[in-house]
């Protein structure tokens, strides 16, 4: 199982070299060069069906060494399933936000840090890694907690000054750890993601890294270690459905809360694997290019970005697109270029491709805010403000057959947002004095990992223009490169 770029390239790479480079060097994603085929197992743990899933996307890691990783890297998940499905009637909801950082990124974010530095050793690689990552809101956390003092590593995190919600910017912003940086910039996701980008295509950037004995590397879903992972929580909802009476092979259809699209790349990845999937439904918030994609064949970014209660998807140039694109193409890098070179002429492209098994539906604020409620009130279950809009599209949608809905995060870090709906009253209260309202509501405590955070010192408190992170890189790896080993 080699690896190649989605833009050509020369050859292909190990899984090791895919997951330690990131990116291609002709700043093409990583996928491999042909898809394994995997039946779904049923009455299996979370750990299993991790390693049957990602084994054959990785043949360079023994048996021995790949369960001891996905071991150690589910063991701080605060339920003894690492993706419980909570079922109301023919729905359902995958709860994919157990990990340290409340959401869906902990699940392949706990497990990069063991392949990342396994791999670097298998190839030899002495470098000192440089984790680069934007985020949107979640990503960031989970890469700083995940990677928090590995020997060898830096994780510096971009994160829009004004684009997250105030209790995903207090986790970050508050993160401790030696190794780890987590900065503001001045505009929205998209905007850091294309510097991130640019950062990572400057040849004469890694050479000067290089001589100094860094290299850069990705957390974003961009790196095949992060996008593997999250196929296995597609197999472990199937098994879960089939363990409550759902017959074997019975076709499931999936709805995913979709920003950079490397979620519901994974769901495709494993339906194209044999997992019977009808539908994999792309649920978008107002920023919902992607909707109109999926639906005309015609990719235009170009409309007025959009911040909503659902930040984590306020995207409108998702990275993972590329791959789905690569494949629609039929493998040929050199028409996914062109569509890229219509990109940056003319600001859009348009395919004739077929995009059978997928379709999008997109919810406004409006909409997102009413399935919150209808939720809560049909089913006594609070959920955050992405997983309402994947619900806002399943009622689009809704084909009749068994339905998962992917989420993507605890409500607990939407607090202002979810109980502006749940308990206008409250509103007036800050997001930390309403995470203990939020508790009332849901019947429980309030997570211990977000409990005391208004009072933790903020550690990371710096925030560049755009056209300055390149330099604050530089002074991050001046400041801290004496404290990796």
């Amino acid at each position: 199982m080699n690896y190649i770029s989605t833009r050509g390239g020369r050859g292909g790479v190990s899984p090791s070299q895919a997951i330690v480079t990131g990116i291609a060097a002709d700043g093409g994603l990583f996928v491999p060069e042909q898809l394994p085929r995997l039946a779904p197992a049923a009455d299996t743990s979370y750990n299993e069906h991790a390693f049957r899933c990602i084994s054959p996307y990785l043949p360079d890691f023994d048996a021995q060494e790949l369960r001891s990783f996905i071991g150690k890297a589910y063991a701080g998940f605060d339920t003894p399933d690492v993706a419980p499905l909570k079922s109301f009637g023919n729905l359902h909801f995958l709860e994919l936000f157990h990990g340290k950082t409340l959401a869906f990124k902990d699940v392949a974010l706990s497990l990069l840090p063991h392949l990342m530095t396994a791999a670097a050793s298998k190839i030899g690689d002495s470098r000192k890694r440089v984790i680069l990552t934007a985020t949107s809101g979640d990503t960031g956390k989970a890469a700083l907690e995940g990677f928090k003092d590995v020997d060898g590593v830096l994780v510096i995190v971009f994160y829009p000054e004004h684009g997250t919600s105030v209790l995903q910017q207090r986790m970050m912003t508050t993160q401790e750890g030696g190794n780890v940086a987590a900065i503001g910039v001045r505009g929205n996701f998209d905007d850091a993601q294309g510097e991130v980008k640019r950062i990572f295509a400057d040849r004469q950037l890694a050479a000067r890294l290089d001589a100094q004995g860094f290299a850069l590397s990705s957390a974003n879903s961009i790196n095949i270690g992060r996008l593997v992972p999250q196929i296995a929580y597609y197999y472990h909802a199937y098994a879960q459905l089939v363990g409550r009476g759902m017959t074997p092979g019975e076709e499931v259809s999936f709805v995913v809360p979709t920003g950079n699209f490397g979620n519901i790349l994974a769901g495709w990845y494993a339906k194209q694997m044999g997992l019977p999937v009808k539908k994999l439904i792309c649920a978008s918030n107002e920023n919902n290019v992607l909707t109109d994609f999926l639906a005309t064949g015609v990719f235009d970014p170009g409309r007025p970005f959009v911040a909503t209660i659902s930040p984590s998807m306020d995207i409108l140039h998702p990275s993972n697109l590329e791959r789905l694109l690569f494949y629609a193409l039929g493998k040929s890098p050199e028409s996914l270029l062109e569509c890229l070179n219509r990109l940056n002429t003319h600001g859009q492209y348009s395919v004739n491709a077929n995009f059978s098994g997928l379709a999008g539906f997109s919810a406004d604020e409006q909409a997102t805010r009413q399935a919150i409620r209808r939720v809560y009130d049909r089913f006594g279950y609070v959920i955050d403000p992405h997983t309402a809009v994947a619900y806002s599209a399943y009622e689009q949608y809704d084909g009749g057959e068994p339905t998962v809905i992917m989420s993507t995060a605890s409500p607990y870090k939407f607090t202002k947002s979810v109980m502006s709906v749940l308990d206008p009253a409250s509103s007036a209260r800050d997001d930390f004095e309403l995470l203990q309202r939020l508790a009332e509501f849901r019947r429980e405590s309030v997570p211990p990992r977000l409990a005391g955070i208004a009072d933790k010192p903020v550690l990371h408190d710096q925030t560049v223009d755009i056209a300055e992170m390149k330099d604050a890189l530089l002074r991050v790896l001046n400041i801290y490169s004496t404290h990796l080993h």
